[in-house]
């Protein structure tokens, strides 16, 4: 049995790609891999508007060692990070690392549940691989459900329609859950998905620099090393 963790940050830019990539995984090796999710507050906020967050259970099914641990239910000391100390897994994989955790763990900073899993993986000899979202240049990153003003008549179905009430003249995204449903509803196309290009920060750029000196750390460019990372535990 490969026993792995997953880290969640609160990116949307490689979200689906890493889920994909972990289901397929899942169903490529069934049960000769073991995955635990550790998944930071923010990430249970993003994973929930892109849609995601009911569906890590494809990815971690329940039962030690493929939990799905919520940084809200682990207090101030992360009690469930421990077991990188104690050398349990093969490997931790953060896809995808917001520019705020690059920053963190290359400061040596551990006071969220994903930083302080890499910093116990670290001092327990535990490889870990991270794909940060800003890397260099330019990111083309995915956004969750938006309602386009120019196109939007008021007519309000999508209101009436959302299970969430996360629908009043915007899309509440502390409440959306991606479902789509207000896509559905919709007879003037108002209801979008889309992407935005983002400019990476000098200071993110050096972070990420800074990461790849580290010892024990490996920075993956794109989830498809991370899947080439993946594959070679087996």
């Amino acid at each position: 049995m490969v026993r792995i963790a997953w880290g969640i940050t609160g990116a949307g830019h490689h979200l689906r790609e890493t889920f994909d990539l972990f289901v397929e995984l899942k169903t490529a090796f069934n049960d000769r891999i073991a995955v635990t999710s550790f998944v930071s507050r923010a990430a249970e906020e993003v994973a929930r508007v892109y849609g995601l967050l009911q569906q890590l259970e494809r990815v971690s099914r329940g039962g030690y060692m493929e939990e799905i641990i919520l940084e809200r239910e682990q207090g101030w000391s992360y009690p469930k990070t421990g077991r990188f100390s104690r050398g349990i897994y093969e490997a931790l994989f953060v896809s995808p690392a917001t520019s705020n955790t690059v920053a963190k763990i290359a400061c040596g900073v551990a006071d969220s549940l994903v930083t302080n899993a890499v910093a116990h993986a670290v001092k327990g000899g535990v490889p870990v691989s991270i794909v940060p979202v800003d890397i260099a240049g330019t990111v083309e990153s995915a956004v969750p459900y938006f309602i386009n003003r120019d196109l939007c008549t008021d007519c309000r179905e999508c209101v009436r329609a959302c299970p969430n009430q996360a629908i009043d003249g915007q899309i509440d995204y502390l409440r959306c859950n991606g479902c789509g449903i207000c896509e559905d509803v919709c007879e003037y196309d108002a209801i979008e998905r889309g992407s935005v290009k983002l400019v990476v920060r000098d200071i993110d750029q050096a972070n990420v620099q800074t990461l790849r000196k580290l010892a024990g750390i490996t920075v993956l460019e794109n989830p498809y090393e991370l899947k080439e990372a993946l594959l070679r535990l087996f």
